[in-house]
């Protein structure tokens, strides 16, 4: 049986599912297979970005599932050196043509890189290329409410989706806050963090043993409850299973509290605050 991933909705009625497929370094034929797989096993979003380098192999994993084209969100990601209006314009049909789709159904900007100040312009092609048929929606991924507001204010266009980091050491409060309020959805990257110190904290495990489930697990259900859109990262049908199956786990509001309080004020996973973080 399929499982039932609960669906999360934006300020425009747009909405995803709970627990989507990350791809980040799932590239080559290898990459394709595990899309398709993924796919079959019943993710309905699935996460790519320019800079990750594998839209084709995406593109073909989405074609060979045999999934009608309709029921699948595909996601991709506008670049830091292309931000510029021309550039971002091409970088985005460019995506388009990599992936194999006549639109791609959430277009982000992968980072605003504040410093050469030149977001605002990458999203007003996004704009253009959502009134061109080019994109269904549009986002943005590690904006702070500053960049939200301020793209928001130049275009009169308000981004239906934030990817961001979000994990426990990193639960993001604030951040959900203000996105909740504005009716922007929330895309967790790096869902579960990047290794293994998080699933051997002991409030973690005693989540996980009272629900009979994994520790992974445990966190992914720590974000279905938080209202977030976790999109991890798996190449095996078994983890890839696992981390869908963990969207119909439902956690008590204690529960979820004592994973949160795992935050630390150093809880990123690198050095990527983004009013200082450059992304090519």
């Amino acid at each position: 049986m399929m499982t039932t991933v609960p669906l999360f909705t934006a300020h425009n009625g747009f909405a995803l599912p709970a627990i989507g497929l990350g791809t980040y370094r799932l590239d080559g034929d290898a990459g394709a297979d595990a899309v398709a797989a993924g796919i079959g096993a019943g993710y309905r979003l699935v996460d790519t970005a320019f800079n990750y380098e594998n839209e084709g192999s995406v593109g073909r994993g989405v074609a060979a599932s045999g999934t009608p084209r309709g029921e699948i969100i595909v996601t991709t990601k506008l670049p830091g050196r292309h931000h510029a209006t021309a550039k971002a314009r091409t970088s985005i049909e460019e995506s388009r043509s990599r992936l194999g789709v006549d639109a791609t159904d959430l277009h982000l900007i992968h980072w605003p890189n504040p410093s050469q100040d030149e977001y605002v312009q990458a999203w007003a092609a996004l704009v253009d290329a959502q009134s061109r048929g080019v994109v269904r929606q549009i986002g943005v991924s590690n904006f702070l409410p500053e960049h939200l507001e301020r793209i928001e204010r130049e275009t009169g266009v308000r981004p239906v989706v934030n990817q961001i980091e979000v994990h426990p050491y990193f639960p993001q409060e604030e951040q959900l806050a203000y996105h909740r309020e504005q009716g922007i959805l929330t895309e967790a990257w790096s869902p579960i963090g990047r290794g293994e110190d998080l699933l051997e904290e002991a409030v973690v495990g005693e989540v996980a043993a009272a629900h009979g489930i994994t520790a992974a697990q445990a966190v992914l259900a720590w974000h279905v409850a938080r209202g977030t859109v976790a999109i991890p990262k798996a190449s095996s049908l078994e983890h890839q299973a696992a981390n869908l199956a963990a969207a119909e786990i439902v956690l008590d509001d204690a529960e979820v509290a004592a994973i949160t309080a795992l935050g630390r004020p150093d809880g990123r996973l690198f050095d990527g605050d983004p009013r200082t973080h450059e992304e090519s």
